[in-house]
This record gives C-alpha cells, structure tokens and sequence, in this order.
C-alpha cells in the first residue's frame, strides 16, 4: 500500500510538471499582434515584441514597403532607420549598436556606399 502511495504521489507530481510546463510555453507563444491604421493613401504598420514594447514600425503603400521605416531594441532604443520606394530599398539607411555607426546608402535596392564608424573613430570639428 505504501508503494502504491508513492507511485500515485509521484505520478501526480509529473503530471501537475507536465501541465506547468505546458501552461508556461502556451504563454511564452502568444505574441502581439501588429497594428496598422490608415494614414492618407498609405498603410503605418506597427510591429511588437512580446513584452509589447515597439519592434519596428513603418509604412506600406499599395502593399510596398514605403518611406520611413524604424527598427528598436527591447530597450526603446533605436537599432535601424531604413527608406524605402515601391519595395526598395532607397537612400541613406542607418544601423547602430552600442559600438558602432552604419551608413549604407542604397540605390535602387543596390548598395552604392557603406561608412562605419565605430568608438575609436574620431571625428573632425571646426570648433577651437
């Protein structure tokens, strides 16, 4: 009786784990849906972290990424600011992290010059 006991104990103790476990990663998958709103003949679309701080946020136009559109660690800091035409990448685009500056600039989708600076760069100043 006492062995009985014991497995039924243990039994249960796997079975409310196996419930926990599957309760944690059902909450863990539920993601936050974007937002879009309309914005004169164009589409801003808002993308979300699960911690509901903001991703990436941009517009679409006829379906086409269009214009400005901004990316951003979980922190609220800003990680990317890249432009688009009609779906191509345009223009000046910059990447940065705690270390370092990108400057990619696009033409057509195609990359025409790309200029890093990083925190041992020094930097030019017409101040005396």
């Amino acid at each position: 009786m006492f062995i009985s006991l014991t497995l039924n104990i243990q039994t249960m103790k796997k079975i409310l784990t196996l419930i926990v476990l599957f309760v944690i990663a059902n909450i863990n998958a539920q993601e936050v849906e974007p937002t879009y709103e309309k914005a004169g003949d164009m589409v801003k679309a808002t993308y979300y972290y699960q911690d509901g701080s903001i991703k990436e946020q941009g517009f679409f136009k006829d379906k086409k990424l269009t214009g400005q559109w901004v990316s951003y660690n979980q922190n609220g800091e800003k990680t990317m600011i890249a432009n688009y035409d009609a779906g191509k990448k345009v223009g000046k685009w910059f990447a940065w992290n705690k270390n370092s500056l990108k400057e990619i600039t696009y033409n057509n989708n195609k990359v025409i010059s790309l200029k890093k600076w990083n925190e041992d760069t020094k930097l030019a100043s017409n101040k005396e």
